[in-house]
């Protein structure tokens, strides 16, 4: 079965805790996992951050707005225990339990009554019940995310060839390669073998050398499998066993299964990974706002 949302999952949390006693909040995770008999790959279903275990997160945020309503309470650091009211609720055998339901609280109604620029998120948590707070935040920023790089890519593929190399070798300095920009475009520049375009340090001792291949087509372009043989081609005959293929379009299928049968090490890039990197490294790109999103320091309140 599909993980559950958050709304579904109140009332089966809160019949898990209905004997009163103090449960960690991994406890209640896995039994609820069981009751939903969620798989393996259910349980390892992330946010788009990748941070945390969407199940995990859903929990969490169920526990969250039941205790805004008074029906759970969390007397240690990650543990739930049902409230008298919560005990009353469920003596009422409703069929369901989610936000519509725990209006009729006034404590949550206060916790709803959010500040004008907060509303927008909420009525959206409400009208897609499926997302938690933090999930339609990260949808959000991966919606921006997205059409950034796909601006970006037409602004690549529009540079020189000379230009996009150099564009190539100040993102590998950037994440860690060639030691300087100056010593990486010499070593970009002096090679001209057939099939590479340019080597860089692997790291700034320079005690391994990565070879290059730069290829700025068109979107819709794909690059297939002989260009990948052809660079593994002219690896072997420099005695090289490393080497990066960047490329502004895409690799075909079978360019992505090639595995060559020596021991030479291929890395493929193409032009959404290539514009992922490039906002990564803050190559290209600008910070326009910054959203910080915040906890409760346990430990600064000495919570067990």
């Amino acid at each position: 079965m599909a993980v559950p949302d958050y709304q579904s999952i109140m009332l089966p949390l809160l019949k898990y805790v209905a004997d009163d006693d103090i449960h960690p909040i991994r406890d209640v995770v896995e039994g609820l996992a069981e009751y939903f008999k969620l798989s393996e790959a259910d349980r390892r279903e992330m946010l788009p951050s990748g941070m945390q275990a969407a199940f995990d997160n859903r929990v969490g945020w169920a526990r969250t707005y039941m205790k805004k309503a008074g029906l759970v309470d969390s007397p240690k650091r990650a543990t739930v225990q049902i409230t008298p009211r919560g005990l009353q609720v469920l003596k009422e055998n409703p069929e369901r339990i989610d936000v519509q339901y725990l209006k009729r609280f006034p404590e949550f109604l206060e916790f709803q009554a959010p500040k004008q620029e907060a509303k927008t998120v909420s009525s959206q948590v409400e009208e897609g019940n499926e997302r938690t707070p933090e999930e339609v935040i990260e949808a959000g920023y991966e919606q921006v995310r997205n059409t950034l790089s796909q601006d970006l890519l037409a602004k690549v593929q529009a540079l020189s060839w000379m230009d996009f190399e150099r564009l190539v070798v100040q993102l590998l300095v950037r994440m860690g390669y060639g030691g300087s920009v100056k010593d990486a475009g010499r070593a970009l520049t002096k090679s001209g073998d057939e099939g590479i375009d340019g080597t860089i340090k692997e790291d700034k001792l320079g005690l391994d050398i990565i070879y290059i291949q730069a290829k700025k087509w068109q979107s819709g372009s794909t690059v297939g499998r002989p260009e990948i043989q052809k660079f593994v081609g002219a690896l072997a005959g420099q005695g090289a066993k490393k080497g990066i293929f960047i490329t502004t379009a895409s690799f075909s299928k079978e360019a992505r299964e090639y595995v060559p049968r020596n021991e030479t090490k291929i890395v493929l890039i193409d032009g959404e990974e290539l514009t992922q990197l490039m906002i990564d490294h803050d190559l290209g790109v600008t910070t326009q706002r910054t959203y910080v999103v915040k906890r409760i320091d346990s430990d600064f309140f000495g919570e067990e």
